[in-house]
């Protein structure tokens, strides 16, 4: 397992359609938060999430199976993209709208890493993200969508581009919208954080 886990994603995907089960797992691992984490963010139930999280790694393994995976080298803007087809399909099945806060307890920023400081950091820490939820709730659906690929899953504008299928300047002017709609809220509400 551990020299699965020292191959980049390609060899590991080469390894998986050679009969080695580990490799998909070693891929699952590298990428399972990134993935979760975008899927959650557009349909704001774990429930939900978890389905379609286990649904997009049901059609990988089929595709992967059946040989027609062509990556080039971007296993995970693959998945994100399935993924991202996958929540589509079920709000066409539902016919609502994707909504990024959920009242069921899930904390997205609790499976983000930060390091532990004093107890009055940490809550100051919570309220400011609370605030921030808040404020990106407000942000219009592909605006909000561009932010959390960015910022929450670390991909890049490219990444981003393939997986919304727009071009990469949409893409980076969403993201810009983004962060200024966010400025002007924060301002307004008179909350101090940093954007870049």
């Amino acid at each position: 397992m551990k020299l699965l886990k020292k191959k980049n994603d390609q060899e590991l995907v080469q390894a998986y359609v050679g009969g080695e089960e580990r490799a998909l797992q070693v891929l699952l691992e590298r990428y399972k938060s990134k993935i979760y984490t975008s899927i959650y963010h557009q349909v704001k139930d774990r429930y939900l999430a978890e389905d379609i999280f286990q649904e997009t790694f049901i059609k990988v393994i089929h595709t992967l199976k059946a040989g027609r995976y062509n990556d080039e080298g971007k296993f995970l803007p693959w998945v994100m993209r399935i993924a991202h087809n996958m929540v589509i399909d079920h709000f066409r099945k539902e016919k609502r709208a994707p909504n990024i806060i959920n009242n069921d307890g899930f904390d997205i920023f609790e499976i983000l890493q930060f390091s532990d400081d004093s107890a009055e950091s940490k809550l100051v820490r919570d309220q400011r993200d609370v605030d921030l939820k808040k404020i990106i709730q407000l942000l219009p659906d592909d605006q909000k969508e561009v932010l959390i690929m960015r910022l929450f899953c670390d991909m890049s504008f490219k990444d981003i581009a393939e997986v919304t299928d727009v071009s990469i300047n949409t893409a980076l002017g969403r993201m810009r919208y983004a962060l200024s709609n966010l400025r002007k809220m924060i301002e307004e509400n008179n909350m101090m954080f940093q954007l870049g």
